[in-house]
């Protein structure tokens, strides 16, 4: 089943890069129902909080229509940055499933571990997929860029 859902996050990620964006999809699911998809639109909305992660919790709420998303998972094709990790754990998601690690900004034990750490009461379950999909999308992205 998590497999499924990676690659639903993975056609996200590939909608950003269709719009020169950072290649990167989250899907958001409860009940094993897909509830939020989004990729991200930093560059094309010119708003730094505009990652696929912050979208995807928003459509999240509002599918919901409660901030609350107890239960609920988070599939995400890049680990998620510090930013994006808080607002996993204000909305309460309970479970981050992860594609690839981000060795520059990721905050769910790359660089720093914010989902599962005392010090912000947090303990958000994770589990890193290893998807060499969404490594790869990404090394094609950025060595287009340079």
């Amino acid at each position: 089943m998590t497999v499924d859902f990676m690659s639903k996050a993975l056609k996200e990620a590939k909608k950003a890069e269709a719009i020169n964006e950072v290649p990167v999809g989250a899907i958001i699911v409860k009940d094993h129902k897909i509830i939020a998809a989004a990729h991200n639109m930093t560059e094309n909305l010119k708003d730094p909080t505009a990652h696929a992660e912050i979208i995807a919790i928003k459509k999240a709420c509002n599918y919901l229509g409660n901030w609350r998303l107890n239960g609920c998972e988070l599939y995400v094709t890049l680990e998620p940055c510090p930013m994006c990790a808080g607002a996993i754990i204000q909305s309460r998601i309970s479970k981050v499933y992860i594609g690839t690690f981000d060795p520059r900004l990721g905050a769910c034990g790359s660089i720093v571990n914010l989902l599962q750490n005392r010090n912000l009461n947090s303990n958000v379950y994770i589990e890193w997929l290893y998807n060499g999909q969404c490594s790869s999308i990404l090394e094609k992205f950025f060595k287009s860029k340079r």
